[in-house]
C-alpha cells in the first residue's frame, strides 16, 4: 500500500493524460471487435464532439486544481473531515472509507442534485443525449457541470478530510470506471449481476441512459454501487429494452450537434412532445 501512497502522492500529469488515454483506447478496441449494439453511426465524429467536451473537462480541472490541492492539504493539516475524527484503522481500511465517501459526495451526491434541479439539469442533460452510448461518451460533459461537479469533489476533500494521493488515486478509478460502464460492451448476465452488487456494472448504467424516467432518474453511481442501493435510486431493466438519449432531445440536430450541445442548458426548456 506504501507504494500505491507514493506513486499517487507525486503521479505526474502526464501519467493521468497516458491512463485517459489507454483507457479510451482499449475500451474503444474492444467495443469495436465485439459491440453490444452495432451502430450505424460516423463513429470518428461522434468521438470528436464526445473527445471536445474530454478535452473541455480537463481544461477546467487543471485550472481549478490548485483549490482541490489547497483543500486536501488544509484538511490534512489540521486535521478536519470525517476520516481524521474516526478512530485509526490500518491503511486499507483508512483508503477504501475515504474512496467510498468521496464517491458517495463527489460523484453520487452532485449527480443526483444534477438530476433533481432544473438549472443544473440543463448542464446535465447533454451527457444524457447522447444516442450512440460508447467509452467516448464517459467524460461527455458541459464545461458548466464541470465547474459543478469540481466543486463538488472539493466539497467531498474537505469534508471527507482525505489527503491529496487519495484524491488523486479516486480520479484514476473513477476515470477506468466510467470508461467501462459506457464502453458499448457487456459481460455475461449473471456476472453482470453478481457485479452490481459491489460496482456499477455496464448494465447497470445502461439503465440510468435509458431515454425516459423513471429510469434516467436512478443508478446515480459512479464506482461503488452501494449508495444507490442505500437509499433507493436502484433500477433494473432488460439490457435489451434499452434506448440511448433523452426524450426532450432525440433529434440528431438536437444531441448530434457541438453547436447546439454547447447552449442547450441557455435554451428554452423541453417537452418530450415539442
Amino acid at each position: 500500500m506504501n507504494e500505491i501512497i507514493n506513486y499517487f502522492s507525486t503521479i505526474p500529469s502526464s501519467h493521468r493524460a497516458l491512463i485517459l488515454a489507454a483507457g479510451i483506447a482499449i475500451f474503444w478496441l474492444i467495443e469495436s471487435a465485439v459491440p453490444f449494439i452495432k451502430y450505424d453511426y460516423k463513429k470518428w465524429k461522434h468521438a470528436g464532439i464526445n473527445i471536445f467536451f474530454t478535452i473541455t473537462t480537463i481544461i477546467v480541472n487543471f485550472c481549478l486544481a490548485f483549490i482541490l490541492l489547497k483543500s486536501a492539504d488544509w484538511a490534512t493539516e489540521n486535521n478536519f473531515g470525517l476520516l481524521n475524527w474516526l478512530p485509526e484503522y490500518t491503511i486499507w481500511i483508512y483508503a477504501f472509507v475515504g474512496l467510498l465517501l468521496l464517491d458517495l459526495i463527489g460523484a453520487y451526491l452532485i449527480h443526483l442534485i444534477e438530476h433533481k434541479v432544473k438549472f443544473l439539469w440543463r448542464f446535465h442533460l447533454i451527457h444524457h443525449t447522447d444516442t450512440w452510448i460508447d467509452t467516448t461518451s464517459a467524460n461527455r460533459h458541459h464545461p458548466g457541470e464541470s465547474v459543478l461537479r469540481f466543486i463538488f469533489t472539493t466539497f467531498g476533500v474537505l469534508i471527507v478530510g482525505c489527503p491529496m494521493w487519495m484524491v488523486f488515486l479516486y480520479q484514476t478509478l473513477s476515470v477506468v470506471a466510467t470508461q467501462f460502464t459506457h464502453a458499448n460492451i457487456t459481460l455475461p448476465k449473471k456476472l453482470d449481476k453478481i457485479l452490481s452488487y459491489f460496482f456499477v456494472s455496464p448494465d447497470m448504467h445502461k439503465v440510468h441512459h435509458h431515454y425516459v424516467l423513471p429510469y434516467t432518474d436512478s443508478n446515480y453511481g459512479n464506482i461503488f454501487s452501494v449508495w444507490d442501493r442505500l437509499f433507493g435510486t436502484f433500477k433494473t431493466l432488460d439490457r435489451e429494452k434499452i434506448v440511448y438519449g433523452v426524450d426532450t432531445h432525440m433529434k440528431p440536430e438536437e444531441n448530434n450537434k457541438l453547436s447546439n450541445l454547447l447552449f442547450i442548458p441557455f435554451q428554452k426548456r423541453r417537452s418530450p412532445n415539442s
